[in-house]
């Protein structure tokens, strides 16, 4: 049996030489690395070698190189880089510099507070792919110098492609997750449900997000809870909102719940007093997804009841179909639902599984990207 150290060293020393992204705009995430060690997590590391092949198929952009170092002793300097994409060369050097010789832990709870107002890099993939490498390194006593690489590019995705998002999110309102996310009004466009007009709507929509009815009363809206608990509201209510608006391109909707997901790996590493304000950004990123993507409720208010009524197999059995599949979302999130599901029962994670793996074409069939 294929051990979870060895499957992820070997998927990231296959992957080692594929950029951040692939596509014409360099729109599209290297999702290689996170995919690799979800399957090595779901125990299917024998699958790597197989699944890297048809993953490698599709072109990426090369790696790229650094040009002009960046200190981080120089706030000035690396603030002015932030969202600078042609220095993820020099973000990557000063990464991998800084846990050459710094525990990783330390680099990691360093920067976190530093990023996490720019959750929206890479469509949230610079915070998703820092937190399986944080689960790859935690889960390793002795980690290898690839799953250090590793963690740097993480970082140094999020922080070449950071992105914040106009005004603060907080817990101070009086409302549930579930009634701010019912509250949110939603403003109707045309031409808004696949690309390339989609990404092109949302893009619109993020540009001026400040600007659409409910965004800044949502930031503020949901009540004080337990970080984790909040996220585990946070997951189900998006596994059920993917559900139901099958009449929107598959793809984005899957991060409202991949993020908290991923975000639930990073909080045990992180000191207590950045829990709730990590939460707090992720709340705002929903809050963002939903305005930029759906433009109608479309069934959500029952989509508890929906869920129940679906026909779904065990959660082993959707977790082996999504390796069949081979498609990088639905193996992500597969696990994230699995992993949420395991901690707060709820019969959105399921149907919300197989929903994907049959929105989802197969990289055979042609991938949506």
């Amino acid at each position: 049996m294929v051990t979870y150290f060895d499957a992820v060293n070997e998927a990231l020393e296959r992957l080692d030489d594929m950029g951040y992204e692939r596509g014409e705009r360099g729109e599209l995430v290297n999702h290689g690395p996170m995919a690799a060690e979800t399957l090595a997590v779901l125990g299917h590391g024998d699958q790597i070698g197989t699944w890297v092949e048809v993953y490698r198929a599709k072109p990426h952009h090369d790696r790229p190189a650094p040009s002009f170092p960046l200190n981080a002793s120089d706030e000035a300097t690396w603030r002015a880089a932030l969202g600078d994409f042609s220095r993820a060369g020099d973000w990557e050097q000063l990464f991998v510099q800084e846990l050459a010789d710094t525990p990783w832990r330390d680099v990691l709870v360093r920067w976190w507070p530093r990023l996490i107002s720019g959750l929206l890099a890479g469509i949230t993939h610079g915070a998703i792919r820092t937190a399986h490498a944080v689960r790859s390194l935690a889960a390793t006593p002795q980690p290898s110098q690839m799953q250090l690489t590793e963690l740097a590019r993480g970082l140094a995705y999020w922080a070449a492609r950071y992105r914040s998002l106009p005004g603060n999110a907080d817990f101070r309102g009086t409302t549930s997750l579930a009634q701010a996310v019912a509250e949110l009004p939603r403003e109707l466009l045309e031409d808004f449900l696949h690309p390339p007009k989609a990404r092109v709507t949302s893009r619109q929509r993020l540009h001026r997000i400040a600007e659409l009815p409910g965004y800044t009363k949502a930031l503020r809206a949901v009540a004080p809870k337990d970080p984790h608990l909040l996220l585990s509201e946070m997951t189900a209510e998006f596994a059920g909102l993917y559900l139901v608006h099958t009449e929107i391109y598959p793809i984005p909707l899957l991060h409202g719940v991949t993020l908290p997901a991923a975000v639930r790996i990073v909080l045990p590493h992180l000191p207590t007093e950045m829990h709730l304000p990590t939460v707090a950004a992720v709340w705002q990123l929903h809050v963002a997804l939903l305005l930029s993507f759906t433009g109608g409720r479309r069934g959500e208010d029952t989509a508890f009841e929906t869920a129940l009524k679906t026909e779904v197999p065990p959660f082993n059995e959707l977790v082996a179909r999504s390796v069949e599949h081979k498609d990088e979302h639905v193996i992500k999130f597969t696990e994230a639902c699995l992993r949420e599901n395991g901690l707060r029962p709820d019969p959105r994670y399921a149907a919300a599984a197989q929903a994907a793996h049959q929105r989802i074409p197969t990289p055979e069939l042609g991938l949506i990207p």
